[in-house]
């Protein structure tokens, strides 16, 4: 198992429709297409065996390795150096536009910037999930990978001027490619993989790339050049906004919660989840971190999406059911289980889970959040219409009825419903936000009905929420667990930042919880989540924990954590979902949650600091 690279050891490169993973041994080894949600082509992070992989390295046996973005965009520079020479692999996907295609490109240029060096490629897709076997057909103008499935990848290569050969080719028994790269200081050559491609392999002359690439940088750039952000962290807002940029399907608006499924949240454990798909609740959270920053767009875009869910979970009678917890990202809500059983998982972390079985679970904090990002955007000139706040008049009533009953969490635990504090605080969110956007733009409403409401889970949350003997608010009624979901009572007005209750809270969290700046979600051997095994701090949590800090007062401590957070980063300044005792990050990688919790986190500490 010591052949799996550590997850932290990727870079992430998209076209917004799509995303791949490059290690810092320049290979590729995950990458899902047409789409996020799609089956994979390149599957080694899941398997080194069985995924597929598209590698680039040095022949030479012994080799130092740096890998860095191209400053203000999403290009990656994987660099070799050996005592020979030095040599490099550009990385980067051709944005796509806003509708949804089949075509995608990922660009894989190879140059020797000094002395000699000569590169191994090896291109072994593996389709669907590896269930597809497949057929290679090479002629001297590129190569063509044909699936059972009826998915091909074409192999273009890129060329210098007067050289017309593909390369030294091989093949192997299983279909793949090799070719042997031998260059000088200042040559250059690479390859370009295509799905969804026009026509047959066709050679790629040096200046065809170097638009392709001009056109990708300049995009970028020009993307980032909107953000607003001039505070005390600009390059970790900055690599963070891009990163979510990197995971937002453009053509419905749709952010996934992460490109990637079935990374692990402890090494060999079962808490492998598949998070390509878009939250509610992640998503919602996107819009204060957008509109933070200046991105209008993508805010925009979201809430569009958000308002289509809304529709249409309302019937043909004006009645509605609870929403979905996670949707594709476009709009459909097929997302049953699977586990694939052929595949060993990464690091022998067993079982490998496509779909997400939450996906039909309670949640009701959900509404709370996207009833919060709708007003949030509307107080900043974002307008709602007249039939999106009927199909929202629906749900809340729906919501009005059900409120009060127990439920699976934010957590998405399988050990059963509880009575979870979060989601009823999110539920006072709810009404509290309705009953102010209905006022703000005089609409018809329940209001009396949702006042009630309101009132009722606010004073539930303060005679069941609240454990005496912890001086703290826990997870759900009856228990002394506490829970870091909690640590936004603060943000969303729930309690006043400087209130001692809240001070005491936070003091509770940070005895328990907080394990030398980091954050765990909760104690799963106190609270069982029927789940075996543990996990890691949740990066999510301990930047929720930074932005508590700073509202309550707090802003040294705030931002010594969040400091000592930014040093967990790796070495691109991406974050999975959790990390180990070791520093080791776990999950799936990159997670929205924790680039969006960051954003919100260094606004909010940068007003509090300013203000000092």
């Amino acid at each position: 198992m010591d052949s799996y690279p550590l997850i932290e050891n990727h870079g992430l490169i998209g076209d917004l429709q799509t995303a791949a993973l490059v290690s810092t041994e320049g290979a590729v080894d995950w990458f899902c297409t047409p789409r996020f949600d799609s089956p994979s082509v390149f599957g080694a992070l899941l398997d080194r065996e069985k995924g597929g992989h598209c590698t680039v390295r040095p022949a030479h046996r012994t080799y130092t390795v740096k890998q860095l973005y191209l400053p203000g965009t999403a290009v990656l520079v994987t660099r070799f150096m050996t005592a020979a020479g030095a040599g490099e692999v550009v990385d980067f996907m051709p944005v796509t536009g806003t509708t949804a295609t089949p075509r995608h490109r990922l660009v894989r240029l190879v140059r020797c910037v000094r002395g000699s060096m000569t590169f191994q490629v090896e291109v072994a897709p593996r389709f669907d999930y590896g269930r597809s076997k497949h057929e290679v057909h090479i002629s001297q103008h590129g190569a063509v990978f044909a699936a059972e499935d009826g998915t091909e990848l074409t192999v273009h290569p890129i060329r210098e001027p007067g050289d017309d050969r593909l390369g030294d080719v091989l093949t192997d028994e299983s279909g793949d490619l090799h070719l042997s790269l031998a260059l000088k200081a200042g040559q250059q050559r690479g390859l370009v993989l295509e799905t969804g491609a026009e026509g047959p392999p066709a050679e790629i002359r040096l200046d065809a790339y170097e638009r392709l690439f001009d056109e990708t940088v300049a995009f970028w750039r020009s993307w980032l050049a909107q953000s607003r952000y001039t505070g005390r962290w600009r390059e970790m807002v900055e690599r963070s906004a891009v990163t979510l940029k990197l995971m937002t399907f453009a053509p419905s608006g749709a952010l996934v919660a992460a490109p990637t499924a079935a990374l692990p949240e402890q090494l060999g454990g079962e808490r492998n989840w598949d998070y390509r798909f878009t939250w509610i609740r992640d998503a919602s959270f996107s819009v204060y971190a957008l509109l933070g920053l200046g991105f209008t767009q993508e805010a925009g875009a979201f809430i569009g999406w958000l308002s289509d869910r809304v529709k249409e979970q309302v019937g043909s009678g004006g009645g509605t059911g609870p929403l979905n917890v996670m949707y594709k990202v476009d709009g459909s809500s097929d997302l049953d289980e699977q586990i694939l059983g052929h595949w060993e998982g990464y690091a022998g972390s067993r079982p490998v889970r496509i779909g997400n079985g939450a996906a039909t679970q309670l949640q009701l904090d959900i509404y709370g959040e996207a009833l919060d990002s709708i007003y949030f955007a509307h107080q900043r000139g974002f307008q709602i219409g007249y039939s999106g706040w009927t199909a929202m008049r629906a749900n809340l009533d729906w919501l009005a009825s059900h409120w009060d009953q127990a439920e699976e969490g934010i957590w998405e635990t399988r050990g059963g419903r509880q009575d979870f504090t979060y989601g009823r605080i999110m539920s006072w969110v709810a009404f509290d936000r309705a009953l102010r956007l209905a006022e703000s733009k005089g609409w018809p409403s329940a209001a009396g009905r949702w006042r009630t409401e309101r009132d009722a889970s606010y004073e539930q949350v303060m005679a069941k929420g609240w454990n005496e003997e912890r001086r703290a608010f826990v997870q759900h009624y009856g228990s002394d667990v506490l829970d870091s979901s909690l640590l936004r009572m603060a943000t969303v007005g729930f309690l006043s930042p400087e209130d001692p209750i809240w001070a005491s809270t936070l003091d509770a969290f940070e005895r328990e919880l907080v394990s030398d700046s980091l954050v765990y979600r909760y104690n799963p051997e106190a609270s069982p989540d029927g789940l075996r095994g543990s996990e890691g701090t949740f990066s999510l949590c301990t930047f929720t924990y930074v932005d508590a800090l700073a509202r309550a007062g707090r802003g040294e401590k705030a931002r010594l954590v969040f400091e000592k957070m930014m040093g967990y980063a790796n070495h691109l300044g991406l974050y999975s979902e959790e990390i180990d005792l070791t520093g080791r990050q776990l999950g799936n990688f990159p997670q929205a949650f924790t680039h969006l919790a960051l954003i919100d986190a260094a606004l909010t500490l940068d007003r509090v600091l300013d203000r000092q």
